[in-house]
């Protein structure tokens, strides 16, 4: 397990799909635990299968009560095609104050969500205020690479509202710092692997060596007992009172990221 672990945080940036795979060999032996779960749901947001990245880093957030990756699930629901539920996520989470880097991750999504849905101005209005209002491209700090970035998504957004001049400035400049080409790009994963973990007793076989390809595992364990036996309906209820087809139980408040 701990082996596919390693092999996934190595992958992960240079060959998703077989980072992917090794989380996946992983989960299919050791579901119970949290850092196996983040594994899957961090190399399948990379690999770009959206779905499953959701579930698994919902499944991890429960299991270890950690409230990250909110930025990166609000980015899921983009893509798969609920921008709405995007923008209610990432305005929960600037809510609660997020740190500097999180909240460009945030500002990127919520642009992103809001081009999505045809509103460009709006979008405009995010990435300036990111930019820290009135942006001039000979003005941006790009030793920054968060504002590097973020100046991408401006010149993008440019382009695509036609306004071709403004964003071949911004692009030059863009370039010139050697950005990632991505428009969010979200840490490197960097896993703890604690040697005391126990394998599961329904472990069977040796685990393969790292660089060795493992069978890829389409199937979601079924015994997440940790989780309860009703973890996927209580996923499919959260996104179901996300998407606002039902309404929170009585009493409690709406938290769709807890």
């Amino acid at each position: 397990m701990a082996g596919h672990l390693v092999a996934a945080g190595t992958l992960v940036d240079e060959d998703p799909d077989q980072a992917l795979a090794h989380a996946r060999a992983a989960r299919d032996r050791a579901s119970r635990v949290a850092a196996v779960r983040e594994a899957v749901g961090v190399a399948a947001y990379h690999a770009g299968d959206y779905a499953e990245a959701a579930r698994e880093i919902r499944a991890y957030r429960r299991m270890s009560g950690d409230r990250g990756y909110r930025a990166v699930l609000a980015d899921c629901e983009r893509a798969l095609g609920r921008p709405d539920v995007a923008l209610r996520l990432v305005a929960e989470a600037l809510a609660e104050g997020p740190e500097a880097d999180e909240t460009t991750e945030l500002r990127l999504v919520e642009a992103g969500a809001r081009s999505d849905l045809g509103e460009h101005a709006a979008a405009r209005l995010v990435l300036e205020g990111a930019l820290g209002g009135r942006p001039d491209p000979a003005r941006l700090d790009v030793d920054d690479p968060d504002q590097v970035r973020v100046a991408a998504a401006y010149a993008e957004l440019l382009r695509v509202m036609g306004e071709d001049e403004a964003a071949a400035e911004w692009s030059a400049v863009v370039a010139a710092a050697s950005p990632d080409d991505d428009d969010i790009v979200f840490d490197e994963i960097e896993l703890e692997i604690d040697d005391d973990v126990e394998e599961p007793l329904t472990t069977t076989g040796e685990d393969m060596p790292a660089d060795q390809a493992p069978e890829v595992v389409e199937r979601l364990p079924e015994d997440d007992e940790d989780l309860g036996a009703d973890f996927n309906a209580q996923v499919e209820a959260e996104v179901a009172e996300l998407l606002g087809e039902t309404e929170p139980p009585e009493g409690e408040p709406h938290s769709p990221q807890d």
